[in-house]
């Protein structure tokens, strides 16, 4: 049956209406770090004449800091994969005991909130000297990246065909072999989902940051914004500058990575 003449348009304009709504926040970000260091508010609704002085300032400021996230978001990416994948895969694949109480332990994980995490692992971290440490940031960021990773890596492995990793092991293939060449090459897709979400939830932190560090040798990006608006009152185009950075390596991220979530979060749920 043909829709009618125009039947969709009001849909169509409520749907680019709530677009600009929740993308104006970013538009106002970009053009107040475009404008002159002072009061934002008074800024035009174009920058017209851009000012990059705030960038150059953020640059100088908050370099290191953006570097400092970077380096502990693939830091947790690669340390949670690299346990969450074989995890998975044996509670998807081999008949365990006790399998279902696992993913319920996973699950309840999740639930603890961060400050009690946080404050535990501030006394242990205060014992062991990781504090004010690339190693201590991503393991507490992989406390949440590692049980995100395992249910959405087991939903996918799931899917797997038992025929497919009964004949590579009736070719003479071990289980680590299998596991190398043909679980993990089939499921490429969950890995990614599982990797990028991972870095966001690291990039995004800021309970563990503010925790776990209390020098300026490691400080991620979102500590540093968070004491800049403190010592940076007036300099509004700089933090705003500071926050378009930190938002680039995300949304960058998120465009290339986009078919390949899309596709690895249906895949686990559909099958």
């Amino acid at each position: 049956m043909k829709r009618a003449p125009g039947r969709g348009r009001p849909s169509t304009l409520v749907g680019i209406a709530l677009l600009a709504l929740m993308l104006f926040p970013v538009y106002w970000m970009v053009n107040a770090s475009l404008q002159p260091a002072g009061n934002t508010l008074q800024a035009g609704w174009f920058p017209f004449h851009p000012d990059f002085s705030g960038y150059a300032t953020a640059l100088r400021d908050q370099g290191r800091n953006l570097v400092t996230s970077l380096v502990v978001a693939l830091g947790s990416v690669v340390l949670s994969l690299g346990l969450a994948a074989p995890a998975a895969y044996a509670l998807a694949q081999f008949p365990l005991r006790g399998t279902n109480l696992g993913l319920f332990g996973i699950l309840v994980t999740q639930m603890v909130p961060s400050i009690v995490v946080a404050n535990a692992l501030y006394s242990a971290y205060n014992d062991l000297g990781l504090l004010n440490s690339y190693l201590g940031l991503i393991l507490a960021d992989s406390t949440a990246g590692v049980p995100f990773a395992i249910i959405v890596l087991r939903a996918f492995m799931r899917s797997i065909p038992r025929e497919i990793i009964e004949a590579a092991r009736v070719d003479g293939a071990r289980r680590l072999r299998v596991f190398r060449s043909v679980v993990l090459p089939l499921s490429t897709n969950a890995l990614i989902t599982a990797a990028v979400f991972t870095f966001l939830f690291t990039w995004s932190d800021f309970l563990f940051a503010l925790t776990l560090t209390t020098t300026e040798t490691v400080r991620p990006i979102t500590l540093g914004i968070y004491q800049y608006i403190g010592a940076h009152t007036n300099q509004w185009n700089a933090i705003m500058a500071t926050t378009v950075m930190a938002s680039v390596p995300a949304a960058v991220l998120l465009v290339v990575a986009q078919r390949y979530v899309a596709t690895g979060a249906g895949s686990g749920a559909v099958r």
